[in-house]
């Protein structure tokens, strides 16, 4: 096909969707009224990594940045809370994987209330390594999936509302 042709199949490709309800966005946030812009605090820990909280704060900010929501130390909402867990345990006998489990709960205030309150666990699955800094590498990898993984499920039950 050549390149005219493609310019108008794809033309007419977006026409079609256009006309069939189907439109594209820029990920535009919709969270509750007065939380358009959201600031993130970092989370307090109550696991034994402290840097924990601040991985998920930074997962949160870049789903909120993703849907036009992040609203930097100014914002007038702010997103707080802690990590109640992060725990490892074999997932198969002698398989060598491992389950990765993280806990997360959250608030998003504005105005002097609390506009949502949301808790998250996720799991994720990793392989052992041949020594123990590769499986140390390879959990820190699960918790970061799973730091990202509980942002996105956070952020879209905030704006799914109560």
């Amino acid at each position: 096909m050549t390149a005219p042709g493609r310019s108008a199949a794809a033309a007419a490709a977006l026409a079609a969707l256009a006309s069939c309800g189907y439109a594209f966005t820029a990920g535009r946030s919709r969270l509750p009224p007065g939380a358009e812009r959201v600031s993130v605090r970092p989370l307090e820990s109550r696991a034994a990594e402290a840097e924990v909280g601040a991985w998920v704060a930074a997962a949160l900010r870049a789903e909120l940045a993703r849907r036009d929501a992040d609203g930097g130390e100014g914002a007038p909402a702010r997103l707080g809370g802690e990590v109640e867990e992060v725990s490892a345990a074999p997932a198969a006998a002698g398989a060598g994987v491992w389950r990765l489990a993280l806990a997360v709960r959250v608030r998003l205030e504005a105005g002097g209330r609390v506009l949502g309150e949301v808790r998250s666990r996720r799991t994720e699955d990793y392989v052992a390594g041949v020594d123990p800094l590769e499986s140390e590498g390879r959990r820190r990898t699960a918790l970061r999936r799973a730091a990202a993984a509980a942002a996105r499920e956070i952020v879209e039950r905030l704006e799914a509302g109560p």
